[in-house]
């Protein structure tokens, strides 16, 4: 018997709710614009910034830990905007296309 069976017995009356799915926990609110793929140099060292991303910043935030667990690379999020270091606009934008988002590549 195992904890399920036993908690039935317990409650009865208890409706069980779904349980979080990986697939429903981890949606993220797509938009109509574009996210803005840009390459820039900050006191020498490159870096990818990512902006224009219109839904909430807790879902940005995510994407962002996603992003820099993929490349295995380290980045920051602030001021609505995805800072990674190193150039991987190529990468980054592929990722983004397959989870169902519209990039745009900007400068270089």
């Amino acid at each position: 018997m195992d904890l399920q069976d036993q908690l039935k017995k317990l409650f009865p009356d208890h409706i069980q709710e779904e349980e979080e799915t990986a697939e429903t926990s981890n949606k993220i609110w797509m938009q109509d614009e574009p996210i803005i793929c840009k390459y820039e140099k900050r006191k020498g060292k490159p870096q990818t910034i990512l902006e224009g991303y219109t839904g909430a910043d807790e879902d940005f935030k995510q994407l962002a830990k996603e992003i820099k667990k993929m490349l295995s690379v380290g980045g920051s999020f602030k001021d609505d905007k995805i800072i990674i270091q190193g150039d991987y606009r190529d990468k980054i934008m592929k990722f983004l296309t397959e989870k169902g988002f519209k990039v745009k590549r900007v400068g270089g």
